[in-house]
C-alpha cells in the first residue's frame, strides 16, 4: 500500500463519538488529513452526495438505519453517484453470520472492534491493493464475494463463466 494516503478522502460513520474519535485518530496516524464524519447512515449518505469519498468506514449495528441498509442505498446507482466506493464494514460483533451479512450487502471489508491500528491498515491496503472487481445479479451488486483462486477449484460449482476448465478425466 501507498505509505502517502494524504491525498485520499475517508467518510467514518458511527452513532457512537468515541469510537468516531478513535477511527479520525487512527486514520490522522496514517497521514489521512480528508476525514468526514457522520453520526448517522443519514448524514453518511448526505456526505456522501455533497462530498467526493475515496473510502468509507461504517459501523454495522447503529440507530436508525444500520450499516447493512446503509451499504445497499450505497450501492444503487439511482440514489448514489459513485456506487463502486469501497466500504470498511466495522462491528464489535465479529460472528461468521455478521460477517457473511456485511459481505453479502457489499460491503468491501470486515473489521472487527476494538480495532487496532495495525488491521484497519491491512483492511485499507487491501480496497486499495487488492480491488476485487464488482459484480451484478439480480439480487446482488457488489465487489465479488469469492476470495480465492477460481483456477484452483475444480469441482462441480464451478460457474460457467470462470476461466479455468473443468477437471476432465
Amino acid at each position: 500500500m501507498p505509505a502517502d494516503l494524504k491525498k485520499l478522502s475517508f467518510l467514518v460513520v458511527d452513532d457512537n463519538a468515541h469510537m468516531l474519535k478513535i477511527v479520525r485518530t487512527l486514520l490522522g496516524g496514517f497521514g489521512v488529513q480528508k476525514i468526514y464524519e457522520a453520526a448517522s447512515a443519514q448524514e453518511g449518505l448526505e456526505v456522501l452526495r455533497n462530498e467526493t469519498i475515496d473510502i468509507c468506514i461504517l459501523d454495522f449495528q447503529m440507530e436508525g438505519m444500520d450499516g447493512l441498509e446503509m451499504i445497499k442505498c450505497m450501492r444503487d446507482e439511482d440514489r448514489m453517484d459513485n456506487p463502486f466506493l469501497p466500504i470498511i464494514m466495522l462491528s464489535a460483533y465479529a460472528e461468521k453470520t455478521r460477517i457473511l451479512a456485511a459481505r453479502d450487502a457489499g460491503a468491501t471489508e470486515f473489521c472487527a472492534k476494538p480495532i487496532t491500528a495495525n488491521d484497519l491498515y491491512r483492511k485499507i491496503g487491501a480496497v486499495i491493493d487488492r480491488a476485487r472487481p464488482f459484480v451484478r445479479t439480480k439480487v446482488f451488486f457488489g465487489p465479488d464475494r469469492r476470495r480465492h483462486d477460481p483456477d484452483k477449484y475444480k469441482g462441480p460449482e464451478r460457474r460457467a463463466d470462470d476461466q479455468a476448465q473443468p477437471n476432465v478425466a
